[in-house]
């Protein structure tokens, strides 16, 4: 084999090599340990968080629910469909009044899967269709009822 030969062959593995390599992404904000450290609860109000900590991209649907941050690590791997390895979650939450109740963490393990519901209302309750039903009231209605006589 020539020099240029066995060059262009290790250039080609290289490449190979490199293209079966994993590649990590990182998404999203979670505080760190001495971030949270300067949150207080009791004490620490909503300005104070945001100053320590930061707002976080998601909040609770009501207004004293509390304050959610999320960081996750994938993996992506080839043609392999991305994997979430890692997970945190930081949830703080406010009192009626604006100040800290309670900060936790949460990690992929804690998590669990909830099932959304489709909410899909169904057309055809009785097996029967729509222009069915209007006609299938004809011959049970009679003027007395209508008339209250």
């Amino acid at each position: 084999m020539t020099r240029r030969g066995a060059f262009a062959l290790a250039l080609c593995a290289a490449l190979a090599a490199s293209g079966c390599t994993a590649i990590y992404r990182n998404h999203g904000y979670v505080p760190t340990e001495d971030d949270l450290a300067l949150v207080e609860v009791g004490t620490s109000t909503r300005q104070d968080v945001a100053t320590a900590v930061g707002r976080p991209s998601s909040s609770g649907l009501l207004e004293g629910s509390g304050w959610y941050y999320v960081g996750s690590r994938w993996k992506h791997y080839g043609a392999r469909a991305p994997e979430e390895i890692d997970r945190q979650v930081v949830a703080i939450s406010f009192d009626e009044g604006g100040t800290v109740s309670n900060v936790e963490r949460f990690g992929l393990a804690d998590g669990e899967v909830v099932a959304l519901s489709r909410r899909v209302t169904e057309s055809n309750v009785k097996g029967i269709g729509l222009i069915r039903q209007l006609l299938g009231n004809f011959g049970r209605v009679n003027a007395s009822q209508i008339l209250n006589r």
